[in-house]
């Protein structure tokens, strides 16, 4: 675990790293090294990042080392649900993405909510270990259209009770 980051609360100053954490976190995944990483999929998903980094006004986590933005997660949509996850590839392993979840798990507890979701590419090792070192479990395999990349993907969605 790194005990030297913290996490905050989105503010303004942080939207263009939060969009470049997340669109190199999503680079370095090894999920999309096949037929989704075409030219026109690649600039969708720059965009993507670089919107939702503008235009996010709801639950928005940041973890901040030395006062660089190293990862990020949001709370979008249903409130059970954790959307995002990024850690920017060199912080990875280190215990970031862990803490993030862990935030918002607390959030969730909080709010007497008895169930926690979050989704990813079912190819997304390393996002489906972490989220089971956490205590979720896959409940759901199968495709999901991507709107930002405009394809269908293979997704995996998991819950924690809690």
């Amino acid at each position: 675990m790194v005990t030297e980051a913290y996490i905050t609360d989105l503010n303004e100053g942080d939207r263009e790293a939060v969009a470049l954490v997340g669109f190199a976190a999503w680079q370095s995944s090894g999920a999309f090294r096949d037929t989704h990483l075409d030219p026109a999929v690649i600039e969708r998903v720059r965009k993507a990042f670089e919107s939702f980094a503008l235009e996010a006004s709801g639950d928005v986590a940041i973890v901040k080392l030395d006062g660089v933005v190293v990862g990020w997660g949001a709370r979008e949509g249903a409130p059970d649900y954790i959307s995002d996850i990024w850690v920017h590839p060199q912080w990875q392993g280190r215990g970031i993405g862990r803490h993030l979840v862990e935030h918002f798990l607390d959030q969730m507890r909080g709010a007497d909510i008895p169930i926690a979701k979050i989704a990813t590419h079912a190819r997304n090792e390393n996002a489906i270990k972490l989220y089971e070192r956490c205590g979720f479990e896959i409940v759901w395999s199968g495709t999901s259209w991507s709107e930002h990349m405009q394809i269908e993907l293979p997704k995996v969605r998991l819950e924690k009770v809690l």
